[in-house]
């Protein structure tokens, strides 16, 4: 992957993704509106990037999506606070080492044929996405899963591993109906054949079925009647829809649709009376990269240059260009996320600090190279606007800047091989824990590609060694916001935005909250 191991639409560097699958059949799954009752329709438009229903091969957002609806994880997230776990079909008993996580399951859990959850199903799910090696595997990378009884699932790492519950909570790791599983293809290796059969079907304990799904054009989910969890789903029938963002808006405007996921900050507005938005900074990070490498570039691996240049920045001008929602990034780990940083701990414009910094590093006006991905769009953000910004900004310091952009599939071995001189991108998390913004640090992933091999910095490593140990969430918290200060001080990463994430419904629609992992919980939605 590009950005993280995540597929997503228009992530760095993936353009549109053209889909024209298979066009799957009916569920056997029942849709119950109530004795007499009419049945309720919610239609919600998306821009897709879907590729299956199967748990165990989706990681895209409309997988997440969909499959939120379909089964129920051991963990949760409780509305769109993605910074700690609650209950989901299970409790959760941590070692203090972060190695042994005990998951009991809570109460009487029942999959959409009637047959109560246990134990084994929990081990056949989770061992199933191991096995299968599908997009979502290595969220259980070093993880080995087994049963105590039939209530019980232990977790085991041998290394302490304190994002672990946050991924459980992903509807990757949904808990599915393991005899329904084998009998229709479904295993724990890589003979596993029940995609298709999760393609037509759903074999979970969710508030909705699978009806029918196309992967071009629509997905249909009806009311599970078996359905046995704290909330009872408002809407008998749920229509998500393929829809480019700009017939989004027109359709939620004329009511054609009740709710639009894909608006840009601009779309947002004029969109009327009848319609709310709800605008959220998204847990995408948007950031400049300046190359340490001496061979790349002797100006971007001087220290008193990236101190120019992070001062040169107008941060709140970027802001303001992106639209609705959008807010600076204090630090590289989103502001929803445990660890982030306080708003006062952002980067500062500071253009007489810039001019004293630039004229200490010997910078005599030479050019410099900034790459970036000229096809790629993020909430409604095209990377070369963002681009051009930055290079009027830095000319007023005295930093002259040449833009080259590149289709993004050129671009990429470059960016992945540490040879761009600057390089703007983005980083989509992976789960959300702070853990998964240890890549940004000396001899990790995006510090090699920055030219920051292990022991370029020491402060930087220490402190990263100390929060990847865990501990209690304000141990945690308090380690990570340490980190990200001193990458802010001494690091060749400028975190820049958050775009925003733009939902907008039909006032009559409720309980609307975006979600940084499932964009929004369809059966949390109320609506007359």
């Amino acid at each position: 992957m590009v950005h993280s191991r995540r597929k997503r639409p228009l992530a760095v560097g993936v353009a549109a993704i053209a889909l024209s699958m298979l066009a799957a059949g009916c569920s056997s799954g029942k849709s119950d509106s109530g004795a007499g009752a009419a049945p309720k329709t919610l239609v919600i438009d998306k821009a897709f990037d879907l590729k299956t229903a199967d748990p165990a091969r989706m990681f895209e957002p409309t997988g997440e999506l969909v499959d939120k609806a379909l089964y129920e994880t051991l963990l949760t997230f409780k509305g769109g606070d993605v910074s700690k776990v609650v209950p989901g079909v299970a409790t959760l008993d941590e070692s203090s080492d972060a190695k042994t996580f005990t998951l009991t399951l809570t109460g009487t859990h029942t999959f959409s044929d009637g047959t109560k959850m246990t134990a084994d199903d929990v081990v056949f799910s989770l061992q199933r996405v191991i096995g299968v090696k599908g997009n979502p595997s290595f969220l259980l990378d070093g993880v080995t899963v087994t049963k105590k009884d039939d209530k019980t699932v232990v977790l085991t790492t041998a290394t302490p591993t304190p994002a672990l519950p946050s991924i459980l909570a992903n509807p990757a790791l949904g808990i599915l109906n393991s005899k329904v599983l084998k009998a229709n293809g479904g295993s724990t290796d890589a003979k596993d054949g029940a995609e298709k059969y999760l393609n037509t079907h759903s074999a979970g304990s969710g508030p909705y079925v699978l009806e029918s799904l196309n992967l071009a054009s629509q997905v249909v989910l009806t009311k599970n009647a078996k359905y046995d969890g704290a909330a009872t789903p408002t809407y008998t029938r749920v229509v998500i829809r393929n829809v480019e963002g700009a017939t989004q808006k027109i359709n939620v405007q004329g009511g054609d649709a009740q709710i639009a996921l894909d608006l840009s900050g601009d779309q947002v507005n004029g969109l009327g009376s009848g319609v709310k938005v709800t605008s959220d900074p998204s847990a995408n990070v948007i950031f400049l990269m300046l190359n340490q490498s001496p061979a790349v570039s002797r100006i971007t691996s001087n220290p008193d240059f990236v101190k120019a240049v992070k001062a040169s920045i107008d941060y709140q001008d970027l802001v303001s260009m992106a639209g609705a929602g959008t807010s600076q990034a204090a630090g590289v780990v989103p502001s929803m996320f445990l660890g982030a940083l306080d708003k006062s701990d952002a980067l500062r414009t500071d253009p007489a600090a810039a001019k004293a910094a630039l004229a200490k590093s010997g910078y005599a006006g030479e050019k410099v190279t900034l790459s970036f991905p000229s096809d790629v769009t993020l909430n409604g953000i095209q990377f070369p606007t963002i681009a051009q910004r930055l290079q009027a900004q830095l000319k007023k310091t005295g930093i002259n800047v040449d833009l080259a952009p590149a289709p993004v599939a050129t671009e990429l071995d470059a960016y992945r091989g540490g040879k761009e001189t600057m390089g703007l991108w983005y980083w989509g998390p992976d789960y959300p824990d702070p853990s998964d913004y240890l890549v940004f640090t000396p001899g990790n992933v995006l510090g090699l590609r920055a030219g920051w091999p292990k022991g370029a910095d020491t402060t930087v490593s220490a402190l990263a060694t100390a929060a990847a140990a865990g501990g209690s969430d304000e141990e945690r918290t308090s380690q990570f916001q340490d980190l990200q200060r001193a990458l802010n001080n001494s690091g060749p990463f400028v975190p820049l935005l958050q775009p925003g994430n733009n939902i907008a419904a039909k006032s009559s629609v409720t309980g609307v909250v975006y979600n940084a992992v499932w964009t929004l919980d369809i059966a949390a939605l109320g609506g007359k």
